[in-house]
C-alpha cells in the first residue's frame, strides 16, 4: 500500500506526470516504427525470419539492441547505435584534438557545438552502415528473392539507404526530446526499451522448452533466482564507490560584517566501475575481427581453429578473449575519462585537500593510485558479468535468446538506466516533500 501511495504521489506532481506521459508516448512511437519494414521488402515474408535470427548469438545481440527491428528489416533497423558510435568517436577524439578540448571547456555553448558535430558524424556512419545492411540482409536472414518487391537494384539501395538514415535520425531526435521534455536519458531509454521488448518472448520460449521436458518448473524457478541475484550484483557494480575524504580550509566571508566559516569535510566519490558498459561495447566490436580473420584463412589449420573457437559467442575461447579485452578496455577507458590531474587542480583551486596529502602533484598521484587499485576488481567483476550468458548456456542449458539477459551489455544497460531514471523521479518527489520512489513512508510535511 505504501508503494501504491508513492505512485499516487508521483501522479499528483503535474510536471512529473506530464514528463512521464511524454516519455511513454515517445517510446510508443519508437516501438511502432520498429514494426514498419523498409520499402521494397515484403513484411509478411520477413516476419518468419526473426526466429531464426534470434537463435544466432551475435545476430541475436544486435537484434536485442534494436528491439527486433534489425531482424524485421525495419526502418529503425540501425537503431540508435550509429549515434552512440559517433558519440564514442567524438569523446575519444576530444583527447587528441585541441578544438574539441576547447569546446568541452566552453560549457553549454561548446556542448551544443559538440552535439552538432556528433549528429553529422552519425549521418556519415549511417551512409556506410545502411548500404552494408541492405547488401547483407538477404544472406543474413535467408530471405527468398520474391520478398524483394522492387528487386535489389539501385532503386532499392537508394530508397533503402535514405529510409534507414532517416529512421536513425528520427530515433536520435526522439531520444533528445525525451531527455529535454521527458524523464531519464532518452538515448539510453530507447536502447533499454528495445532490449526489454525481446525479453518476454525469450523467457516464454525458454519456459516452454523447460516445461516440455528440459528441466521442468523447478529449473525455471532456479533460473529466475539466479537472474535476480545477477541483477542485484549489477546494481552493486553500478552503485559501488570509494569515498575519499576531502577537507576544505577555513575561509572568511565578507559582507555587512565579516565572519569565519569553518572548514567542511566532504567526500570525493570514485566509482568502482567508472567506465560503465563502454569496455563491453569496445570488446564486443573487436570480437568480430576473429571471424573476419578466420574467413580469410579458412583453408589453413589456424583459420579453421579460429572459425571453430571464435564464431560462437557462448564458446570457451571466445569468452576468455572477451573477458581479457574487457579488463584492458576498462583500464583504458577509465584512464581517459577520469583525469585525476584535473581533479587535483580543481580541489586546489577550491581550497580543498585530502588529509595527509599535499595539494597538487601528490594529490594527483594519490588519486591515480586509488583508481588503479579499485579499477582491477571493478574490471574483473565487469568481465564476469559480461561472460555470464555463456555460463548460463553451458551449465544451465538456457536458450541463447534468454541467456543474453543473464548478464553482459543488455543487463547492465537496463540496470543503469533504471537507476538513473529512478534517481530523477526521486529528485522530483523530494523537492515536493514526498518520500523517494524506493523508500517507504508517509508524505513529508513542509516546515514553515
Amino acid at each position: 500500500m505504501k508503494f501504491i501511495d508513492t505512485i499516487k504521489n508521483i501522479w499528483n506532481i503535474t510536471e512529473l506526470k506530464d514528463r512521464i506521459l511524454f516519455t511513454l508516448a515517445m517510446l510508443l512511437v519508437y516501438r511502432f516504427g520498429a514494426q514498419i519494414s523498409i520499402p521494397g521488402i515484403d513484411p509478411v515474408v520477413i516476419a518468419g525470419m526473426e526466429a531464426t535470427t534470434m537463435e544466432d548469438g551475435i545476430l541475436g545481440l544486435l537484434n536485442a539492441f534494436t528491439g527486433g527491428a534489425f531482424a524485421q528489416a525495419s526502418i529503425f533497423a540501425l537503431g540508435i547505435m550509429p549515434y552512440i558510435s559517433a558519440s564514442i568517436v567524438v569523446q575519444l577524439m576530444g583527447i587528441a584534438i585541441p578544438y574539441l578540448q576547447k569546446l568541452q571547456k566552453e560549457g553549454a555553448s561548446g556542448q551544443k557545438k559538440i552535439t552538432q558535430i556528433t549528429r553529422w558524424l552519425t549521418i556519415a556512419i549511417c551512409l556506410v552502415q545502411a548500404p552494408g545492411y541492405l547488401a547483407s540482409v538477404q544472406p543474413m536472414f535467408g530471405i527468398p528473392a520474391e520478398a524483394f518487391t522492387m528487386g535489389q537494384g539501385p532503386v532499392f539501395f537508394f530508397t533503402g539507404t535514405i529510409v534507414l538514415i532517416t529512421g536513425c535520425i528520427f530515433a536520435m531526435w526522439l531520444g533528445e526530446k525525451i531527455t529535454d521534455k521527458g524523464i531519464g536519458n532518452g538515448i539510453s531509454l530507447l536502447i533499454t526499451v528495445g532490449i526489454i521488448a525481446n525479453m518476454p518472448q525469450s523467457f516464454v520460449q525458454n519456459a516452454e522448452s523447460r516445461l516440455a521436458g528440459n528441466g521442468g518448473f523447478m529449473l525455471i524457478l532456479i533460473e529466475l533466482i539466479i537472474w535476480l541475484l545477477t541483477i542485484l550484483a549489477c546494481v552493486y557494480l553500478v552503485k559501488a564507490v570509494r569515498r575519499v575524504i576531502v577537507q576544505y580550509a577555513r575561509r572568511t566571508a565578507s559582507g555587512s560584517y565579516e565572519k569565519n566559516i569553518s572548514g567542511s569535510r566532504q567526500f570525493l566519490p570514485l566509482k568502482l566501475n567508472a567506465s560503465g558498459v563502454m569496455p563491453i561495447i569496445f570488446a564486443q566490436a573487436l570480437m568480430f575481427l576473429p571471424g573476419l580473420i578466420g574467413g580469410q584463412f579458412s583453408d589453413s589449420s589456424v583459420g579453421g581453429w579460429i572459425n571453430t573457437n571464435f564464431q560462437d559467442m557462448f564458446g570457451l575461447w571466445y569468452n576468455v578473449l572477451f573477458g581479457i579485452l574487457i579488463i584492458i578496455f576498462t583500464y583504458f577507458y577509465t584512464a581517459i575519462t577520469i583525469p585525476t590531474s584535473k581533479m587535483a587542480d580543481d580541489l586546489k583551486r577550491s581550497g580543498g585537500f585530502i588529509p595527509g596529502v599535499r595539494p597538487g602533484t601528490e594529490t594527483d598521484s594519490f588519486l591515480d593510485k586509488i583508481m588503479s587499485h579499485i579499477t582491477l576488481p571493478g574490471s574483473v567483476f565487469l568481465a564476469i558479468i559480461a561472460v555470464l550468458p555463456a555460463f548460463a548456456v553451458y551449465f544451465l542449458n538456457v536458450q541463447q535468446g534468454w541467456a543474453l539477459f543473464f548478464g553482459g551489455t543488455s543487463l547492465l544497460i537496463m540496470v543503469g538506466v533504471a537507476i538513473d531514471t529512478i534517481q530523477q523521479v526521486n529528485s522530483y518527489l523530494l523537492n515536493r516533500h514526498y518520500d523517494g520512489l524506493m523508500k517507504a513512508g508517509k508524505n513529508r510535511k513542509t516546515v514553515t
